[in-house]
């Protein structure tokens, strides 16, 4: 009922008594659908109109004082500046109201729910509009805008009652107010008497309500559903709803997006769970490499020379089976080959074990996190939520967003990677030391890569190798087999004066080969 016609008449009334006389100091904007307004009587007090016009809720709220942001706001409607109010005046039957000031301006506030917007006139000529989506308002006459409805007995016996016929002003709260007096049951007298009752009670409120109903804070010019506060005039009552509503719904907002995200982690975490368990179940039942191997070193002289299938003896099984062979390799190779990728194969065993590991413990946080949620009730009780469970709605997309570099984490290691030439500048010089070791794809272009030193650890190799292929993925290289990644302590990288950006000179470095590739993105 915030903009309902009833209450508007109320709070144009005050207005009027605050804002005559005042001039407009300032006008401007700092988001996208909110603008303000600063006014500033002769003796130095102020006011401001604060109007939110989004698509989902428009409202004014009227501070006492407003600090103004220092970047990303603009100023609006110039002409206004140093304009005396002369006068507020509130359409008739109309969700509208205008500033009359001087020099033949006109403010014109169009309260229309999601279509809500602001104009300004000199006269009836329009000059400037708020939200230009809604280019119609420029056709608009604010001195024409009254809409007159007869609303006496003979029209309401003449509608039998109807109240959208005779009152389309009243909206959905009136009307409730009267269903619960059982208007619809009375006789058509009764119901013009109860409509005269309530129409007193709309146009001079005994008090401003802030109300709970089907769970939806309201505000209301009539005692009806769960009461929350009371207030003695329209302009307190109407920045109070503001202040709850939006803290309430930004709850809201907040409660169901931390939710999505914690279920969306859910499923992931879930089908990764799946997709290792499957992997490890192939591994252990499946034939392995080694016992492969080893059948074929056991039957080295019962296999033809450049065979391609052969059948042999499977000790592990007991029964004759075929193998498939290279007709280019000796099996005493193919054999060799095979135990490499045995030890491989331990090695992604250790791996998917070591994942599984953490992804069971991250559904169990997952689950934990999702049950504490629902018993957070308010906002106040979020924010120790939030901090508590931070280190699972932190996303890595996010985390690339949030940080100056790319980050990657491996065995309790850190791995910066610059983004430009000027980034690989910064990381470099600023945010580098004697100890973390440097990493960059030997002679070509590319990122500046860096493992942070870690007192009393020293870097594995595979912590180095991973750095190393992150340094030849960020490169000109990237698409080679293989790529020569330099590695050094920090303290023997130095940038030469007058050098360009992301140039360095490199002392005492060490060279290794790897496969350029970004290995936080492997696929199990």
């Amino acid at each position: 009922m915030h903009q309902n016609y009833y209450f508007l008449r109320q709070l144009t009334e005050q207005l009027q008594s605050r804002l005559e006389g005042m001039e407009v100091a300032t006008c401007f904007s700092q988001n996208k659908d909110e603008l303000v307004i600063g006014f500033v009587s002769s003796d130095g007090q102020e006011l401001y109109i604060r109007a939110m016009l989004t698509a989902h809720f428009s409202s004014l709220s009227f501070p006492t004082e407003f600090k103004r942001a220092r970047a990303n706001t603009v100023n609006l409607f110039a002409e206004l500046i140093g304009e005396k109010v002369l006068d507020v005046v509130q359409h008739l039957n109309e969700r509208s109201f205008y500033l009359r000031l001087s020099n033949d301006y006109i403010f014109l506030f169009k309260l229309f729910g999601n279509r809500s917007n602001i104009v300004l006139f000199q006269g009836t000529e329009p000059l400037k509009i708020f939200h230009k989506k809604f280019g119609a308002d420029l056709e608009l006459d604010p001195l024409k805008m009254d809409r007159p409805i007869r609303q006496n007995f003979e029209t309401f016996a003449a509608a039998e009652g109807n109240l959208k016929k005779v009152y389309p002003t009243f909206g959905d709260l009136p009307a409730l107010y009267l269903a619960e007096r059982h208007y619809s049951t009375l006789a058509l007298e009764d119901k013009w008497e109860l409509v005269q009752e309530m129409l007193e009670k709309l146009e001079a409120p005994e008090a401003y309500y802030l109300i709970r109903l089907e769970g939806k804070l309201r505000l209301s010019l009539l005692e009806i559903g769960e009461v929350v506060q009371v207030y003695d005039n329209p302009m307190e009552s109407l920045n109070a709803f503001t202040r709850y509503y939006l803290s309430e719904t930004g709850f809201e907002r907040l409660y169901e997006q931390t939710k999505q995200q914690l279920l969306k982690k859910q499923r992931a975490t879930q089908a990764i769970l799946e997709q290792t368990e499957s992997r490890l179940y192939e591994l252990r039942h499946g034939r392995s490499y080694s016992q492969i191997a080893d059948i074929l070193m056991a039957n080295l002289t019962n296999i033809p020379p450049r065979a391609t299938e052969v059948e042999l003896y499977d000790f592990y099984t007991d029964r004759q089976r075929k193998f498939k062979l290279k007709a280019t390799e000796t099996p005493q190779k193919q054999a060799e080959r095979l135990y490499r990728k045995a030890k491989k194969q331990h090695v992604e065993v250790s791996q998917l074990e070591e994942r599984q590991e953490r992804k069971l413990e991250e559904a169990i946080m997952l689950e934990d996190a999702l049950q504490a949620l629902e018993e957070v009730k308010t906002y106040k009780a979020f924010k120790p939520y939030l901090k508590e469970y931070a280190h699972l709605l932190s996303t890595r997309q996010q985390a690339q967003q949030e940080a100056p570099f790319r980050l990657f984490e491996t065995e309790g290691f850190k791995i910066l990677v610059g983004k430009s030439a000027q980034n690989n500048d910064l990381l470099t010089q600023r945010h580098t030391y004697k100890e973390d070791i440097w990493l960059h794809a030997k002679d070509v272009s590319g990122s500046h890569v860096v493992i942070k030193h870690q007192a009393g650890k020293t870097i594995p190799a595979t912590v180095l190798e991973k750095a190393a292929q992150l340094a030849a993925y960020y490169s000109k290289r990237k698409s080679d087999s293989l790529c020569p990644v330099l590695y050094t302590p920090k303290k023997w990288v130095r940038k030469p004066k007058g050098a360009p950006a992301g140039a360095v000179v490199v002392e005492r470095e060490q060279v290794m080969l790897v496969k350029p590739e970004n290995p936080f993105e492997k696929k199990v």
